[in-house]
Formats: structure tokens, sequence, C-alpha cells
């Protein structure tokens, strides 16, 4: 029984291995998302959606649920602890991704109220509305809510 108990956490630390890679490609592909939003590349950013649901999907699963109450239940081998380190790898890696996802939801938010505000400005008639408006000529148009503030 020692030798499956051996065998298993070698599968273990394969499984981990992989699962630190993955870590380690999600936090780069978080990098590549950041950039894509900055230089507003939407066809890189949405290429990207793909393959990150696919490593969160197998972050997420309920085998790797399964494994890691394994790593720290059984502790008591050296195979043990070199999961619980690979472990612990993996988990500051997922830190890291949190940060940079907070991060680029941030800079999407960021965006989107910028964009919200300039489609209010120009679709509404709001007569407290101070945002100058050009011609075709380049001159300022007169604004009808200038000369409706002086009677507010």
């Amino acid at each position: 029984m020692a030798a499956n108990n051996s065998g298993m956490t070698a599968n273990d630390t394969e499984y981990l291995s992989q699962t630190l890679h993955k870590a380690n490609a999600l936090k780069a592909l978080l990098d590549s998302e950041f950039s894509a939003l900055k230089e507003q590349d939407l066809a890189t950013f949405e290429s990207l959606q793909a393959q990150k649901l696919e490593i969160l999907t197998f972050l997420s699963s309920e085998d790797m649920l399964e494994r890691v109450k394994g790593y720290t239940e059984n502790n008591e081998d050296s195979d043990s602890a070199t999961n619980l380190l690979l472990w612990d790898e993996v988990m500051t890696l997922i830190g890291q991704c949190r940060d940079l996802h907070r991060r680029n939801e941030v800079l999407i938010s960021r965006k989107l109220e910028s964009i919200r505000g300039a489609l209010q400005t120009i679709q509404s008639p709001d007569a407290f509305n101070s945002v100058e408006v050009y011609d075709r000529l380049g001159k300022i148009r007169p604004n009808r809510s200038r000369q409706s503030m002086g009677d507010a």
C-alpha cells in the first residue's frame, strides 16, 4: 500500500507541476490582456478570453479541489512536503493573478466610465451640460445651455 501511496504522490507532483504551469500561463495572459486593453486592441483582447476561460476552468475544477484537500491532509512524507511547496507556489501565483485581474478590471471600468460620459454628453439635452461643441469650421457652436443657465 505504501508503494501505491508513493505513486499517487508522484502523480500529484506531476499534476501540481501542470497546475503551476497553468497559473504561470494565466499570469502571462493577464499581462497580455492588460496590454491589449491599454492599446484598445479589442481583437486581441477577445482572442485571449477563450484561453483564459480554459485555464480558469482547469484551476477551478472539482478534481483540483479534491487534490488540494489531499495535500493539506496527508503531509507525512517528503513527496507530500514537495507537493505542499509546489502548492504554495501555485497559490502565490494565483494571488498575483487576482491582483492583475483587478488591475484589468479597473482599466475596463475607467474606459467604460469615460465612454458612458462621452455618450451622455453627446446624447443628452441637459441644460447644465457645459461642454463646448464645435462646428465643422472649428468654431464653438452656440450652446443652448449657456442661455438657459442664466435663467437658472
